[in-house]
């Protein structure tokens, strides 16, 4: 049976709360494909979790069990063994809303035979230390009940931004588009959605809240003090985007995508120059030095526009007043947001 949709779940030292992210995809029947990536887990009975549920389930479930390459690679691994018509990832701490999910599979079934590219849904925050939710919707942004292209869509606010949480890619045009996240290396998730932007042609928003992203843990990537301490993950993987695409050539074809992966690039350069000032290490001078020296020798224009031309800039001044400034307004945005 061909499956609509494959579900990669990169699983690691997951015992705790893995069932509750499983049973909601579980939720799809045979229309899904979901493949438990075991990214060597070794402190918990993961390995055994898996395959128990690949044993219970196994017209749906298939498991990898690979060495520790952290959560990129189990992305990679569930893309290169996908064969569902689209790919969706799916963290194991976190979950779908399943009557969401009903909603979007029969809309990608529709959809099918019309060469969709992309769908996007809302995601919500789901505050573990507060039990509080925040939505973070596209109403604004993109049209509904319609495939359309980048030229017909509206300004993304300061806050939103497309998240690994918020988007369905076609199998193939990742495949085609040769994505591949780097090993041990967090806030790779940046590049799995940045990357095949300009790929995709159709697409297609729904206006649900699909995905819930479990956020709060002391342990979590996105923990203040824990990416102060993976300063240099944040930095290649902004440098990695650097490199993925020339923005002017991405204007030639759409001026409103070009804008949008622009500001994409400056939120980056915003978060490493941040957290280069809240970390520890003493040659984080050098390091935020040598990552604007590599925007501009990549790409000039565009340094001059994250430097100089944003509502960002404030935050990427080069001297002490204006980083403190900066991880000041952050703090109050965290606040605001909870987004970590």
């Amino acid at each position: 049976m061909e499956k609509i949709i494959t579900f990669a779940v990169p699983c690691y030292n997951s015992a705790e709360y893995m069932d509750h992210c499983i049973n909601t995809l579980l939720s799809v029947g045979e229309d899904a494909e979901i493949i438990l990536v075991d990214d060597g887990s070794t402190k918990d009975n993961t390995p055994e979790i898996c395959d128990s549920y690949a044993e219970k389930y196994p017209n749906i479930i298939k498991v990898i069990h690979q060495e520790n390459g952290g959560h990129g690679e189990g992305v990679n691994q569930g893309l290169r063994n996908a064969t569902g018509t689209y790919y969706k990832v799916v963290d194991s701490d976190d979950w779908l809303d399943t009557d969401a999910l009903q909603q979007v599979i029969v809309k990608l079934k529709e959809l099918e035979n019309k060469n969709l590219d992309m769908m996007i849904c809302n995601y919500v925050y789901e505050h573990v230390e507060d039990n509080t939710t925040h939505t973070m919707h596209y109403k604004n942004v993109f049209p509904q009940n319609t495939i359309f292209s980048w030229d017909d869509i509206s300004g993304f606010s300061i806050s939103q931004c497309l998240l690994m949480h918020s988007v369905i890619y076609r199998t193939q045009l990742l495949k085609d588009c040769g994505v591949t996240l780097p090993k041990h290396t967090f806030y790779v998730d940046n590049i799995f959605v940045y990357q095949p932007l300009p790929f995709a042609k159709n697409i297609y928003y729904m206006d649900l809240d699909l995905y819930r992203y479990f956020i709060g843990r002391e342990d979590q990537s996105v923990n203040e003090t824990v990416m102060a301490s993976r300063i240099d993950q944040q930095l290649r993987v902004t440098k990695i985007m650097i490199d993925a695409h020339k923005i002017d050539d991405v204007y030639k074809t759409s001026k409103k995508l070009g804008k949008y992966m622009r500001k994409y690039i400056t939120m980056m350069m915003t978060i490493s120059n941040i957290f280069c000032e809240l970390c520890t290490y003493p040659d984080k001078d050098e390091k935020r030095k040598d990552l604007w020296k590599y925007l501009k020798d990549t790409d000039e224009k565009l340094y001059k526009h994250v430097r100089f031309h944003t509502i960002w800039s404030f935050a990427n001044i080069q001297n002490k007043p204006g980083r403190k400034l900066a991880i000041s307004l952050y703090r109050i945005a965290r606040k605001i947001y909870k987004f970590n």
